[in-house]
């Protein structure tokens, strides 16, 4: 036996968190039927790949028949761009529960392999799915812990709480200045540059999220229109991007969006992606042309979300890690 794998061999969680996590996903099952939400499943393997740079999809190459020999598939980091297609085709309300995988990530919140609940409500605006996205997280935490109501936050005035600063508005001095003032160690090459985007993602991460969810769950809504990613950009001064994040505890569980329908505006944003990932010397990676095609015959009208499964399950066990509530992360596999 090879010593260094004689010992840790054995699950990272106790099989009591394993139970509840299986009575989690009963729960969320019948939650979505209860509502008449068809649970779908899509390939783990795809031609293409996530262009988001800050994203990184893992590959593996197919050497059998009815493709080119040595064809590479991605590992999917979401079942978004496949689930909708579904939607396009006409399938109502879906979710889905399924093995998503990042490069990259790995720590006390994250690991390469994790699970995902996804799902897309026809007719639903990203409001609307926040009130659903509330009832299902409260009714799954319910019989471990005692929350608050939920409350809902614009990203400008949260940044103004705990940042002291406009996001909209702000400068990179004005972020800079911040960030010294809460004693924020910032990197080199951003002191020099008025990279916005950046700055907001320094003062969220380190100024903003650990003060949120504390005892009750916590939307962020309306981010700038600069992180629309898949989400609709919403008319006004300034433009925003009707998208929101769920945070509990200071961990974000949930990312969700009034989905973009337009194909001409989602292949713009693949390609202004793909430019930004040449530039910082990543892959430039193949787009997902069946959901252009998709988007082109007609998206109805929804709003999704991605929830963290293992994050979810962290905080029904009081667990402190991923690793303790799956059954062998990364360095057990």
């Amino acid at each position: 036996m090879n010593n260094k794998t004689s010992g840790d061999w054995r699950p990272t969680a106790a099989l009591e968190v394993l139970r509840l996590r299986a009575r989690l996903l009963e729960s969320i099952r019948a939650f979505f039927s209860e509502r008449g939400v068809l649970e779908v499943e899509t390939p783990i393997l795809s031609a293409a790949a996530v262009t988001d740079p800050m994203l990184a999809s893992l590959a593996t190459r197919y050497t059998g028949p009815l493709f080119p020999r040595g064809q590479t598939f991605f590992l999917h980091t979401s079942p978004e761009f496949p689930m909708k297609r579904l939607l396009a085709a006409g399938s109502g309300s879906i979710y889905q529960i399924g093995r998503v995988f990042r490069d990259g990530e790995a720590g006390r919140l994250h690991n390469p392999e994790f699970t995902m609940l996804e799902w897309y409500r026809v007719g639903f605006d990203h409001h609307r799915l926040m009130d659903e996205v509330a009832e299902l997280v409260m009714q799954l935490l319910a019989p471990t812990q005692s929350l608050e109501a939920p409350e809902r936050i614009s990203y400008r005035e949260v940044f103004r709480r705990h940042a002291g600063l406009d996001p909209h508005t702000a400068t990179s001095a004005d972020f800079a200045a911040a960030a010294r003032e809460r004693r924020i160690s910032v990197p080199k090459d951003l002191t020099s540059q008025n990279d916005l985007a950046t700055w907001r993602d320094l003062l969220l991460t380190h100024a903003v999220e650990p003060k949120l969810g504390q005892g009750r769950l916590t939307f962020i809504y309306d981010f700038p229109a600069a992180q629309a990613s898949l989400a609709r950009i919403l008319p006004g001064e300034p433009p925003l991007a009707a998208r929101f994040e769920l945070y509990l505890n200071g961990i974000e569980l949930a990312n969700g969006f009034h989905e973009l329908a337009d194909a001409d505006e989602q292949r713009a944003r693949f390609e202004r992606q793909l430019h930004a990932r040449a530039a910082g010397g990543q892959a430039v990676v193949p787009v997902d042309e069946r959901l252009l095609a998709a988007l082109s015959e007609g998206l109805p009208d929804c709003a999704g979300v991605a929830l963290g499964f293992d994050r979810l399950v962290m905080l029904a066990a009081g667990a402190r890690s991923i690793a303790e509530v799956m059954a062998f992360p990364v360095d057990r596999a």
